[in-house]
């Protein structure tokens, strides 16, 4: 056998493949060089300048993994290496020391003003009482976001003294006071406690815009923050008049929304105290020697007939398996990011139910789908390989049964999503063969297509109501593709539901003018994966 190194990987990588398989290191190539000589390799790995295109997996005859030293694979086109039957794999845990100790370096260097008072230095000034910093003991750091990261930032921000709240919904309130933290259920209860604030969240429709100017108001005056996590958390213009303010004391930033384009970015035009590095969470040579091992290993693993760790596509689950139920495997995914969408809290069980012809197969891929639909809503990350461990890490327990009963539908999956604040059931079913449905939603009957954008409007019924969403829809430029309006089976039942297919996404703006047209409870938009 034969791999493929590619890119700067560290030689470590080399030397763990060596054992089972020849290994030759190349510079980075072009597609169509690539595409010359990929044919004879049965492993690829790469950081981010190679583009594994469709073209270069399509030469890749011989493909088994491919292997991406670092976090994200956007480099690799998932869809093809998925039909062709290649693992793709990378190395979500390798820069998670590194990520943080950037974060409380940012921190210190922030609250004790290193960054002027070194270049005042250098100028040949000596301005002591002009760079008097704070100390971060007996403060209180406020983290959103406890995974990884978060979690060992705060155990650093700890051991430096500080006093820790988190915030992160879909972590438990045991899991937080077992690490000695301040479990908050609660943005609003979050702000004003806070003298340092850092984010350690996934960029998704939720996280956008989080940190902005209506809830900057509400923190202390003279609270800093950080934002080593992805750009676009925080507003950047807020941001950066928050600062000139001198409302906000300090920030300090390594991410930003267009990176690209950093000359142009808001926060240059900050007065005060502000840090800025150029995306270095990941830049240490130990996360780059650890990516590379991580890699390394799986392909080693797979090329040796064993499996890959963290895995980001679905070949891994066995084909004799998947194949009796693969004709379900999307609209089981879309029934959990449904119902993860319209419910609300900390989520304690995932109940799934089989019906109809369903219940006599093995629907262990099916109730993976519906986890990563669920995880993949709150996380980055999800895949189908890894959301059983996710969910076991984040004690969410997974109870799946069996029916006879069918209905309409020769088979239907439910979904029923038990959290500290209630219950939420959704059911998906296909009519035929390709044409998936929404069936139920809570006790309402329903028949809608799982497309990409959905608002989701319980309301009153009574007299225009149809009208007066719409109107709204339509004032905002958002076409309407589809309605189905649902009252449950009594007939003297005052409350129905609203399921709208539309051709884009619906902003914060849009949607709190759906929920002020009097009789309409709750909105939601909803963000499926088709």
């Amino acid at each position: 056998m034969k791999v493929l190194i590619t890119d700067k990987i560290n030689e470590a990588a080399g030397k763990i493949i060596e054992p089972v398989a020849d290994v030759d290191v190349l510079p980075t190539m072009s597609e169509e060089e690539l595409i010359k000589i990929i044919p004879q390799y049965d492993a690829l790995m790469v950081r981010s300048q190679t583009k594994v295109t469709s073209k270069i997996i399509e030469a890749g005859k011989n493909l088994k993994i491919i292997g991406r030293a670092g976090v994200g694979v956007d480099n690799i086109d998932l869809n093809a290496a998925t039909q062709r039957g290649i693992i793709v794999v990378n190395s979500p845990d390798g820069n998670t020391m590194a990520a943080s100790e950037h974060t409380i370096a940012l921190m210190l260097a922030m609250a004790r003003n290193i960054v002027p008072a070194a270049l005042s230095v250098r100028e040949g000034k000596w301005e002591r009482s002009k760079f008097t910093g704070v100390e971060l003991f007996k403060k209180t750091l406020g983290i959103i976001g406890f995974g990884k990261i978060g979690h060992h930032v705060g155990e650093v921000a700890k051991a430096l003294g500080m006093k820790i709240l988190i915030y992160d919904p879909f972590t438990s309130r045991e899991v937080v006071e077992k690490f000695g933290g301040e479990y908050i259920d609660n943005l609003d209860n979050f702000w004003g406690r806070c003298d340092f604030i850092t984010v350690h969240v996934p960029k998704t429709k939720d996280t956008i815009n989080m940190i902005n100017k209506d809830n900057i108001v509400k923190m202390k005056k003279g609270v800093r923050l950080i934002n080593c996590a992805r750009g676009g958390i925080i507003n950047e213009n807020d941001l950066k008049d928050a600062i000139n303010s001198e409302y906000v004391a300090g920030a300090a930033v390594d991410v930003y929304e267009n990176e690209k384009d950093v000359a142009n970015c808001p926060l240059l035009q900050c007065s005060g105290n502000i840090v800025l590095t150029p995306h270095l969470g990941a830049s240490t040579t130990e996360a780059q020697m650890n990516v590379a091992i991580d890699v390394a290993e799986q392909i080693k693993s797979v090329l040796s007939g064993g499996s890959a760790s963290s895995a980001v596509n679905i070949p891994s689950l066995r084909p004799d398996k998947l194949e009796p139920v693969k004709d379900y495997m999307q609209i089981a995914e879309n029934t959990g990011e449904l119902v993860v969408q319209i419910s609300n809290g900390v989520i304690k069980t995932i109940e799934i139910t089989a019906d109809g012809d369903l219940a006599d197969l093995d629907i262990q891929p099916l109730e993976v789908a519906v986890l990563k639909g669920v995880l993949s809503s709150m996380l980055e990350g999800v895949n189908y390989v890894n959301a059983p461990v996710i969910a076991k890490n984040r004690g969410i327990d997974i109870v799946s049964t069996r029916s006879k009963t069918n209905g309409n539908f020769a088979g239907k999956i439910t979904v029923k999503l038990v959290t500290d604040k209630g219950d939420t059931v959704v059911g998906g079913a296909l009519i035929t063969k390709d044409i998936p449905r929404i069936v139920k939603i809570n006790e309402y009957e329903t028949s809608i297509r799982p497309e990409k954008h959905l608002l989701f409007v319980p309301h009153t019924n009574k007299p225009s109501m149809i009208a007066q969403v719409a109107k709204v829809i339509g004032e905002n430029n958002i076409n309407i593709g589809s309605m189905n309006v649902v009252q449950k089976n009594d007939r003297h039942e005052t409350e129905s539901i609203m399921l709208i297919n539309i051709d884009s996404s619906v902003d914060e703006k849009t949607l709190n003018a759906i929920s002020k047209i009097d009789g309409v409870h709750n909105p939601k938009y909803i963000n499926l994966t088709v």
